[in-house]
């Protein structure tokens, strides 16, 4: 950690979702590596609690409405004077999404809604900061389900994830020379509340995911947000378009080890 500690200095980091799991994971290292820390989330306790832990700035976020997005990253260029990271991170995944003959129009739309539309409204907002700056960096939280199938199916979840990892590869391409680099962060199945309350529920189906996971372990936030942090900084400097999977090796593996 010692020799990353300065990485992200001076550097203004948007963090949706930021108040739990991998985002609140997030905003942590990101503040320890130097930068300042913007926290956009609806849970408005938690979200305060968090940035007044790292010394930043809570801003109440809808993620699904437009006007709010455009206030959050506003509100940190007012405050910091830059927009240099954005971790679209944001996301739900309800039980009522499932397989796609029990899932409804309204469970699907919802999904959508918090997963993909919230992730092109966070990248619409954040790139006009970014182009004036002409650089930026910006990570979107997709998931390792966006590259492999899975019969314990969550149909919206995973198509909205298909729809981030596209997205974040197409606006890489697009403002690749104008020094803004997008990536899609590919988690695999980690250790947060969200997960823990879903097999907590259901102990069998938790071992049939952890099964094909070869090291045998899910992902701990700090994990990935130590990943986030890598495509933050300019260690990251010639990665854009990416589907960066981290994942224990799930998407690599066919047979695991017992």
């Amino acid at each position: 950690m010692d020799s990353h500690a300065h990485r992200l200095q001076g550097r203004v980091a948007v963090v949706t979702g930021g108040a739990s799991g991998i985002g609140l994971a997030t905003v942590r290292r990101l503040a320890a590596e130097g930068a300042e820390v913007v926290i956009g989330d609806v849970d408005a306790a938690a979200g305060k609690a968090a940035a007044d832990e790292v010394g930043g700035l809570f801003v109440a976020t809808d993620v699904t409405d437009q006007a709010a997005v455009e206030n959050l990253f506003r509100q940190a260029y007012d405050t910091y004077g830059s927009v240099d990271i954005a971790f679209n991170n944001a996301g739900i995944s309800p039980p009522d999404d499932a397989s796609i003959l029990d899932t409804g129009l309204e469970a699907w739309r919802k999904v959508q809604e918090v997963n993909l539309t919230s992730v092109y409204l966070c990248c619409k907002a954040a790139i006009p900061y970014m182009q004036r700056q002409g650089r930026g960096s910006i990570i979107n939280t997709a998931s390792f389900v966006a590259v492999m199938g899975a019969a314990t199916s969550q149909i919206s979840y995973s198509a909205s994830k298909g729809g981030v990892l596209a997205m974040s590869r197409e606006l890489g391409v697009e403002f690749a020379r104008q020094g803004i680099r997008v990536n899609a962060l590919c988690p695999g199945p980690v250790n947060t509340p969200l997960l823990t309350e879903l097999f907590a529920k259901d102990p069998e189906r938790a071992q049939r995911r952890l099964v094909h996971v070869p090291m045998g372990r899910f992902g701990e936030p700090e994990e990935i947000a130590a990943a986030v942090a890598f495509l933050a900084s300019d260690d990251s400097s010639f990665i854009t378009a990416n589907t960066f999977l981290v994942d224990g090796g799930i998407s690599g593996a066919y047979v695991t080890p017992i």
